[in-house]
């Protein structure tokens, strides 16, 4: 007999999610005009949801995170499975845990590591906390075929998946400023072909070390010509609120003075917080 899952919320991912999992399926969600699937029974409330099932996947958008842990609460059946799938930080996944667990549920930290299109219920998924091992194995026995347990406690998966966004989104946000600005400078093909021309080192490792050693060593020159840059983009009128940040990044490291150990290990040892308290 198929085990019985909730959905608590109907958006995107659960939608998604849905026709690829091997499970009894109830959904609730806060707005009404919800797609209706074949293998969901879309429910009225949390408790209609909620009632008989022994896990419990929560979808809801970042903002709601907490507040959804927290109206299920009252309505999980004993040691039912939460498993917190949202895209938020570890404080607030270590606070929906507190909930979930004061509720006699078990609270399990999922971080979904990719666009859940196209890959659906193949989408990497990182899960930790008290509860990994047992959670990674319902999570798989109901179709997830790319679940891996993380070391740590609540909020370690999400803490991957907050770092990572970093980048990742960051990377989107620097890709949008540059070619807006190339685009109306009449310039585009051109800074194309001018990063083309330049690739990065083989592996984020190296480029990680690539990186901190040119900002330790020239941040202070590189600050002032990003400042520059500054005044291109603003005369342009595209924006400039991430080369900004570039600029205060590259002058806070800069201004330390400190020479690049070799490796990134030792650079980042170097820059820890506490190591510059300490030599304060």
């Amino acid at each position: 007999m198929a085990i019985r899952v909730a959905m608590i919320g109907f958006g995107e991912a659960a939608i998604a999610f849905a026709p690829g999992l091997s499970a009894s399926l109830a959904a609730f969600d806060i707005k009404p005009d919800r797609p209706v699937l074949a293998n969901v029974q879309c429910m009225a409330s949390n408790e209609d949801a909620l009632a008989g099932a022994a896990a419990a996947l929560s979808l809801v958008t970042a903002d709601q995170a907490l507040q959804a842990a927290t109206d299920a609460a009252a309505c999980l059946e004993p040691n039912a499975l939460w498993f917190d799938m949202n895209s938020v930080a570890p404080d607030t996944k270590r606070a929906a845990s507190r909930v979930i667990e004061a509720a006699g549920g078990r609270y399990v930290d999922v971080a979904v590591m990719s666009p859940v299109h196209p890959a659906r219920t193949g989408v990497p998924l990182l899960v930790s906390g008290p509860h990994a091992e047992e959670g990674a194995a319902v999570l798989r026995a109901i179709g997830f075929t790319r679940v891996r347990v993380v070391e740590g406690l609540i909020g370690h998966a999400s803490s991957i998946k907050m770092i990572r966004s970093v980048m990742v989104k960051g990377i989107e946000a620097l890709t949008a400023e540059c070619m807006l600005a190339a685009g109306r400078a009449g310039v585009l093909d051109e800074v194309i072909a001018s990063l083309d021309a330049s690739p990065p080192p083989a592996d984020w490792t190296k480029r990680a070390d690539y990186n901190l050693d040119r900002m330790l060593e020239h941040g202070l020159r590189r600050a002032a010509e990003m400042e520059e840059v500054v005044k291109t983009l603003d005369a342009l009128g595209t924006g400039s609120a991430m080369t900004r940040g570039t600029v205060i990044r590259q002058r806070e490291l800069g201004a330390l003075g400190l020479a690049p150990p070799e490796g990134l290990a030792a650079k980042l040892a170097l820059l820890a917080p506490d190591r510059k308290a300490d030599a304060a």
